[in-house]
């Protein structure tokens, strides 16, 4: 059976695929609350300048509601949101690194590390490839 993944059964979509849209939403969360927390410190007059408080949140808040919307759709089961949280991971891996050695933050970068990678293999896991594949015809096993 072709599915579309416009609206899956919640019972055939993997736990890989629902453990990497946790994950995924998390990301995006955080990054929303970024967005957030910047715009009131642009409001209260903390940032040097204002341009720069109000488009670092504006660019955590679209890339970050991206991010939260592929997490959410995962859980849902949509296949649309594979795609951009793969690209969400692959674009992490260097922040991490950066948070790790330049940045001088290991704490930060090693929990974002772990679950850029740990998303990133739960989306590519064989059981996810197999009901991504599902869209094209593949067989179940």
């Amino acid at each position: 059976m072709v599915d579309s993944g416009e609206g899956t059964d919640s019972a055939r979509v993997p736990t890989t695929v629902r453990g990497a849209g946790g994950l995924v939403a998390v990301e995006g969360a955080v990054a929303v609350i970024v967005a957030v927390v910047l715009l009131v410190r642009g409001l209260l007059g903390h940032d040097q300048t204002q341009t720069s408080g109000y488009g670092t949140a504006a660019w955590f808040g679209i890339l970050g509601g991206a991010v939260l919307a592929a997490g959410v759709g995962l859980l849902l089961g949509h296949r649309w949101g594979r795609a951009i949280a793969t690209i969400a991971q692959l674009l992490l891996l260097p922040v991490a690194w950066s948070l790790l050695t330049d940045s001088h933050q290991p704490v930060l970068g090693a929990l974002l590390g772990v679950a850029a990678i740990g998303a990133l293999v739960l989306l590519f896991a064989p059981k996810s490839n197999l009901w991504m594949a599902q869209e094209y015809g593949a067989d179940p096993e």
